[in-house]
């Protein structure tokens, strides 16, 4: 009898346990996923690192003189500049689910642009909480920054385009819809420096090794500290 009862006894207390567990497991908070949002606001106090900033680099490419190579892997922007060397910009890109590859042109240029967020944008932002304008002009609060260079496909407009940012900690991270951001000194720069109808080639989810060959060798100290 008394075996009986160590037995009951035993049983009720796994049972219990078991109960503990699923209770545990049943009650246990469900994390949530981590959003652009999340990702913006624990990056704002964030320092670039040097790699990042602008520089000449020892470069070698299939790409001809002028050409604009976007690298959305390693966050870099190449201007191709002759011969084994390109100016490296360090640049922000699409977050999850907002890259692309292609090959592109710049179809227009503009200093301090309007920014025109897409239909879809605003409803996307406004299911996280984020209520943005419909047209935003020019000046230091616009994301679109200080300039900005419209990519093209043919004579389409594809909505993507190399902008600046008032949101200088962003740049090496993924957190753009699509566009590339450049810090505004860069984009400025880069800006002054090509002219509509440029070849832009983005590296980038959907890319075929052998499309673009390009190497990047590191910087040319030479060049960075002098010029030329």
């Amino acid at each position: 009898m008394k075996s009986v009862k160590m037995l009951l006894g035993v049983a009720g207390i796994a049972a219990a346990l078991v109960a503990t567990t699923a209770s545990a497991q049943t009650s246990a908070p469900v994390r949530p996923q981590t959003t652009a949002s999340d990702v913006a606001r624990n990056a704002k106090n964030r320092v670039v690192p040097d790699e990042f900033k602008r520089r000449m680099v020892r470069f070698t490419t299939n790409e001809a003189p002028g050409t604009i190579i976007v690298d959305t892997n390693n966050k870099f922007l190449y201007l191709v500049e002759g011969p084994n060397r390109a100016t490296r910009y360090g640049i922000g890109v699409g977050r999850e689910g907002y890259g692309w590859s292609g090959v592109v042109n710049i179809g227009r240029k503009a200093e301090w642009p309007t920014w025109t967020p897409p239909a879809e944008m605003r409803a996307r932002e406004a299911r996280e909480g984020h209520i943005l304008p419909v047209v935003m002009q020019g000046g230091e609060n616009n994301p679109l920054g200080a300039r900005a260079m419209y990519l093209y496909k043919g004579n389409r407009d594809t909505i993507f385009r190399i902008h600046g940012t008032n949101q200088p900690w962003s740049i090496g991270l993924n957190l753009s819809s699509g566009c590339i951001r450049m810090m505004n000194k860069d984009v400025t720069d880069l800006y002054s420096r090509v002219d509509v109808g440029t070849k832009v080639v983005v590296i980038g989810p959907g890319s075929k090794p052998g499309d673009t060959v390009f190497k990047d060798r590191g910087m040319d100290i030479f060049r960075t500290i002098f010029g030329g």
